[in-house]
């Protein structure tokens, strides 16, 4: 098994796909067993789920990940948090405005093996100009989508007014009289069509066993992130509409949780691989931060990428993870030996603020 056999043919992991973090670790650490002294295993990606989980004051945060430069971002947020205050961090991961991000990038890498260093030395530019958490191909995607195309459908004013606290009604409404213009369904149905997204957002290859239009998932999850949810208080949406997070942060960013993160930074097992990276080594987990790994897989290496996972759980494990457009739940194999938290879930979906995602899943391993 490969956590990664099928993907890994088809996309590239040599790039930073995504600088930040784009999934809700609020929802995410509250789903995790919350007992102290677990030991957790979380995807990578940007490393902010990771930190996040840190919270929970597990024994250790077992980090794998096919992507080197994936395994670069969590490194550099190590770093960050031992050599930066926490105002210091978000100017350099691009929360704040900053005119010291070069020196904050030099103290943050410093210490960091010589491979992690030129890696970040050679975005040097691109980390002053945007922040260490927008120079990813998914946050180039939607720099695109703000600079280049929404001030032709909205002002900065109607933007501005997104965040502006209101009552679920009022926001519903803003959304029906305001937001929801033709333009703005225009500009939905081309820079979110699979064809755009699959190149320049996410990789094509992600999109294999997706059914339906990605547009109109778009669309239908901005109802949930502009009405359902707080907008005010949503940071995915402020980054993706102004470019900064202003004061909604994401969980592991905001200041009462930097001191307990940046204490419990040698809890972190930091592996590049696929999940075998763990698996393999007879290691057992009481729970996994899956992110979104099995839509990318075919039915049949979901259920063999599952099962290997299970062997690798202990007993009233938990196994979170999130679907955007392909279904993904327990496969039927398994069944018998899983239960799936659907009054947790049903209640943390309705809280999810990460809204591009239509699922969001728990389950936990009976042994």
């Amino acid at each position: 098994m490969t956590q990664g056999s099928e993907i890994a043919g088809k996309a590239s992991f040599e790039h930073i796909r995504y600088a930040q973090l784009w999934e809700d670790a609020d929802v995410l650490c509250a789903a995790l067993p919350q007992e102290p002294g677990k030991t957790l295993v979380s995807i990578c990606a940007a490393g902010d789920n990771a930190l996040a989980m840190l919270t929970l004051d597990p024994a250790r945060v077992v980090v794998v990940d096919l992507s080197r430069a994936q395994i670069a971002c969590l490194h550099l947020r190590v770093g960050a948090y031992r050599s930066l205050s926490h105002p210091e961090f978000l100017e350099l991961m691009g929360s704040r405005p900053s005119d010291q991000r070069g020196a904050l990038l030099d103290r943050a890498i410093a210490d960091l093996d010589e491979e992690t260093r030129a890696f970040w030395q050679a975005r040097r530019a691109d980390v002053i100009t945007y922040g260490a958490g927008g120079v990813g191909k998914f946050e180039r995607y939607f720099r695109i989508f703000r600079t280049k195309l929404l001030p032709f459908v909205h002002s900065k004013k109607t933007i501005d007014d997104i965040f502006v606290p209101r009552s679920k009604a009022e926001r519903q409404v803003f959304l029906d009289t305001r937001f929801n213009t033709w333009r703005w369904r225009l500009l939905l149905n081309l820079f979110f069509s699979r064809r755009v997204m699959g190149r320049m957002g996410r990789d094509k290859a992600f999109f294999d066993h997706v059914e339906g239009s990605v547009a109109q998932h778009v669309a239908r999850r901005i109802k949930h992130a502009a009405v359902d949810c707080d907008p005010s208080q949503n940071p995915y949406l402020h980054w993706i509409m102004t470019g900064t997070h202003n004061d909604a942060l994401p969980m592991p960013w905001r200041a009462e949780h930097y001191e307990t993160i940046r204490n419990r930074l040698d809890r972190l097992d930091i592996r590049h691989g696929a999940l075998e990276a763990f698996i393999d080594d007879g290691d057992k987990a009481d729970g996994f931060n899956l992110s979104d790994i099995f839509e990318y897989m075919s039915p049949d290496i979901f259920s063999k990428v599952y099962g290997q996972i299970l062997s690798a759980a202990q007993p009233k494990a938990r196994l979170v993870y999130w679907n955007m457009m392909a279904p993904r739940r327990v496969p039927p194999a398994f069944d018998g030996s899983i239960t799936t938290c659907t009054d947790q879930e049903n209640r943390l979906k309705a809280e999810d603020k990460a809204f591009f995602y239509s699922d969001f899943v728990i389950e936990e391993f009976q042994g």
